[in-house]
């Protein structure tokens, strides 16, 4: 759901980069609370790793495809105000290297795929978390369910954006139909990428996936009677931590190759269907109010690198210039957020403790 330039009036796009440069800012002093020593390093790789994978569209029927939005994948695993972060830096990438998506288009996605996705999936990933059966299966079903429903959710504030400041006549009824039928089929793709990623992690290191603080499995005491009663499980104390303390980088290598693959192999197998919202803009002739980005010229434009000739090889290193970008600019927000929390602390202000 890249929203090209041209499809909203000036008004629109400037309140919405209003908005998406407020939940930046916001989120860079959320993001000292979440970025502790367990999420910290995987904030890049987060950005890269959804950077990566919304390269690979997958079909969903007549005509069309989908691709990851990432909103709740990254929310789920390193925080909500981390995940705005990520994705406003995977979605400044893509627009202003790759021209994908449109510059004065860019508070408008910000808004859809990071503020808005990451403010229903992040809430209702928790909700469903504490009131299902505390087990890891539990946490995979909540975050498949999240995240489908944050990809529709999304495409009706697309709709609504498109009824104050649409540059197309075109009824709203038909494209709140059309855009929410579309992408609930997205987001059936959206939850199982989703749902396997968080599951993965899970598996490996359930410590370092943020929204699944503060879930553990209660103790179970039973009586000689065979009675059982759950005694809630307490948060143990850092001195008492030393899993959480051992080194990520297993996971961080296993992540980055994974990352690696999607965008420099699997991504040259995307599907060429015209994505969602491309196609409701074909459909409903919405596409002709489409603007060429500024960066069309972008020597990596549409993913592709200028001069190489071979489309395989092309594409690919595309994607693994876009994964190092995204992996570098993503750790710099790290840096830029924990400096600025270490400055609090050397100021004499009490460091806050992490969600």
């Amino acid at each position: 759901m890249h929203v090209p330039d041209g499809f909203f009036d000036a008004p629109v796009s400037v309140a919405a980069g209003a908005v998406a440069v407020t939940a930046v800012a916001v989120s860079l002093k959320g993001a000292r609370r979440e970025l502790d020593e367990r999420a910290a390093p995987l904030a890049g790789l987060v950005a890269a790793f959804v950077f990566a994978v919304q390269m690979i569209n997958f079909p969903v029927g007549a005509g069309t495809s989908g691709h990851l939005m990432g909103g709740a994948l990254a929310a789920i695993l390193v925080g909500p105000y981390t995940a705005v972060l990520c994705l406003s830096v995977v979605l400044m990438l893509q627009a202003l290297l790759f021209a994908d998506g449109g510059i004065t288009a860019l508070g408008v996605n910000i808004t859809l795929l990071g503020v808005v996705a990451v403010l229903v999936a992040y809430p209702l990933f928790r909700l469903l978390a504490t009131a299902l059966p505390r087990r890891r299966s539990s946490l995979t079903a909540a975050a498949f369910v999240s995240a489908l429903v944050s990809v529709p959710v999304a495409a009706m504030v697309f709709t609504l954006l498109f009824a104050v400041g649409g540059t197309a006549d075109i009824s709203t009824g038909s494209v709140f139909a059309a855009m929410t039928g579309v992408h609930t089929a997205i987001g059936v793709g959206e939850g199982v990428i989703t749902a396997l990623a968080v599951g993965a992690v899970l598996a490996a290191r359930p410590d370092l996936v943020h929204g699944a603080r503060g879930l553990r499995a209660p103790l179970v005491l039973r009586d000689a009677s065979g009675s059982e009663t759950e005694v809630p499980a307490a948060e143990p104390r850092p001195e008492e931590q030393p899993a959480t303390a051992r080194s990520i980088r297993p996971l961080w290598v296993g992540g980055l190759a994974a990352t690696v693959v999607c965008a420099g192999f699997l991504s040259f197998y995307a599907s060429s269907e015209l994505d969602g919202l491309e196609r409701v803009a074909t459909d409903h002739e919405i596409i002709q109010q489409a603007e060429d980005s500024a960066t069309a010229d972008s020597p990596l434009a549409d993913y592709g690198v200028e001069g190489v000739d071979n489309e395989r090889l092309s594409g690919g290193l595309a994607g693994l210039i876009g994964v190092t970008a995204a992996l570098g600019v993503g750790t710099g927000f790290y840096l830029l957020a924990r400096r600025r929390e270490a400055g609090r602390n050397a100021a004499g202000t009490p460091r806050r403790e992490s969600v």
